[in-house]
C-alpha cells in the first residue's frame, strides 16, 4: 500500500475498526491507529466483562461488514421487564412489535475479534501506531480523546455523581431472554441475558452513588453476588460471580463542534450517554454509518475533509443524540429525587406508559432502531 491516505482513524475500538471497515469497503485508503498497548483483552477465563445492547440498525450495519457475532455471543432479547421503585413497572415485548428481537446483547470481546479479523484481511486498510498525514482525520478515542482537546473542542461534560460496576454473574434460573432493569433508591440495575437463547449468565451494570463504589468493590464474591441477588428480588436465583468487576464514572457529555477542517469527531469522543438506556454504542454505530454514507455521496470534487461536507454528517447526527441525552437525563434526574410526591409521580408515570399503546410503541421502535421508530 502506498504512503498516502485518504482518512486517518484515531482511535482502534468497535467504533474505529467499524468506521474503517466502511471506509474501505468504498475504496478509500484508510491508517487505523491503533497505539502500541491499546489491545483489548481476550473473552477467555471473562477477563472482559463488558456487553452492549445493539439494535437492528447497529446490527445491519456489523452484518453489511460480515462482523456480526454468532448467537452464543449474540444473544437476541424476547422481553425487557423495567421495575420502578414503588410498583410502577413497564414491560416490552418483541411478539407486540412484530420483531424477531427487542435488541442483541453482543459480548464485546467477541465483536472485538470479528472486527479485528476483517480488519486484518482488508488491505486498503493499515493498522499503526502513529498518526499518518490524510486528507480526512476522525477521531474515535473516547470520551478522554487527547485528539479532540488538541483540536481545541470544549467537551461539555455533566457528572452523575455516580459510577458504573460491570460484571458477569451465572444464574440459578435460565434467563429467557429477558432484559432486567430495576430503579430503587436512586441507583439503576440492570441485568442483560448472555450465552444465547438458552443461556443461564447476565451481564451487570450497575449504576451506585460514588461513595458506595469503593465497598462494592472491595466486597468479596460471595457477598457481592448476595448484594446482587437482593437488589434484583432474587428474579433468577443464586448468583455467581464469573468476572472481575470493573467501574467508571457516568457523565452526559458533547462536544461543543462535531467537525473542523480536515476533521471530525464520533462515538464517545463527541458525546456520551448514561447507559441506563443502553444506547451508548448505537448512537456511535449511527454516527460512524453516517460519515460513511456522506463521504460515499460527496461530489467528485470536494476532499474528504472539506468542511461543508462533514457539517452534512453533524446535522445528521447531532438531533438524535440530542434527543437520546435528553432522555436518557431526565429519566436518570427524575429516578434520583428522593421518596415522597416524586416517587409517586414516577411510579405512576411509568403504569401509565405501559399502557400507552402507541407511545410506548413507538419509543420502543425507536429504540430498537426500526425505520417505524424514526
Amino acid at each position: 500500500m502506498a504512503n498516502t491516505y485518504d482518512i486517518c482513524i484515531r482511535g482502534a475500538g468497535i467504533v474505529g475498526r467499524t468506521l474503517a471497515l466502511l471506509l474501505a469497503r468504498e475504496r478509500l485508503r484508510v491508517a487505523l491507529v491503533a497505539p502500541a498497548g491499546s489491545a483489548t483483552v481476550n473473552a477467555s477465563g471473562h477477563g472482559d466483562v463488558r456487553a452492549y445492547a445493539l439494535n437492528a440498525a447497529s446490527r445491519a450495519v456489523l452484518e453489511s461488514l460480515r462482523c456480526w457475532p454468532p448467537e452464543v455471543s449474540a444473544t437476541p432479547v424476547l422481553r425487557m421487564d423495567v421495575q420502578g421503585d414503588d410498583g410502577g413497572s413497564v414491560r416490552f415485548d418483541a411478539s407486540e412489535q412484530g420483531s424477531a428481537a427487542l435488541t442483541w446483547i453482543v459480548d464485546v470481546p467477541a465483536l472485538e475479534g470479528q472486527l479485528a479479523d476483517a480488519v486484518r484481511f482488508q488491505p486498503l486498510i493499515e493498522v499503526m501506531d502513529v498518526p499518518a498525514e490524510a486528507a480526512l482525520t476522525v477521531v474515535c478515542e473516547g470520551k478522554s480523546s487527547r485528539t479532540r482537546a488538541e483540536f481545541g473542542v470544549d467537551f461539555n461534560v455533566k457528572p452523575y455523581g455516580q459510577h458504573a460496576i460491570a460484571t458477569r454473574l451465572s444464574t440459578e434460573r435460565p434467563h429467557g431472554q429477558t432484559a432486567w432493569q430495576w430503579f430503587s433508591k436512586g441507583e439503576i440495575l440492570a441485568f442483560l441475558p448472555l450465552g444465547g437463547p438458552q443461556g443461564n449468565s447476565v451481564a451487570v451494570v450497575w449504576s451506585v452513588p460514588h461513595e458506595r463504589v469503593p465497598d462494592l468493590l472491595a466486597a468479596n464474591p460471595e457477598d457481592f453476588a448476595l448484594m446482587l441477588e437482593n437488589a434484583s428480588h432474587h428474579t433468577l436465583g443464586r448468583l455467581t460471580l464469573l468476572g472481575e468487576r470493573a467501574s467508571w464514572p457516568l457523565q452526559l457529555a458533547r462536544a461543543a463542534h462535531w467537525v473542523g477542517p480536515g476533521w471530525a469527531l464520533a462515538g464517545d469522543a463527541a458525546h456520551t450517554v448514561h447507559p441506563l438506556s443502553g444506547q451508548g454504542l448505537n448512537l456511535g454505530l449511527a454516527d460512524v454509518a453516517a460519515l460513511s454514507q456522506v463521504l460515499q455521496a460527496r461530489e467528485d470534487w470536494r476532499s474528504p475533509g472539506d468542511l461543508k461536507l462533514l457539517r452534512r454528517y453533524e446535522r445528521a447526527r447531532q438531533a438524535d443524540v440530542l434527543s437520546t441525552g435528553l432522555a436518557t437525563d431526565g429519566l436518570q434526574q427524575l429516578f434520583s429525587l428522593a421518596g415522597g410526591p416524586a416517587q409517586a409521580l414516577r411510579n405512576w408515570g411509568m403504569s401509565s406508559f405501559d399502557r400507552s399503546g402507541l407511545l410506548k410503541g413507538w419509543v420502543a421502535r425507536r429504540a430498537m432502531g426500526t425505520p417505524s421508530g424514526i
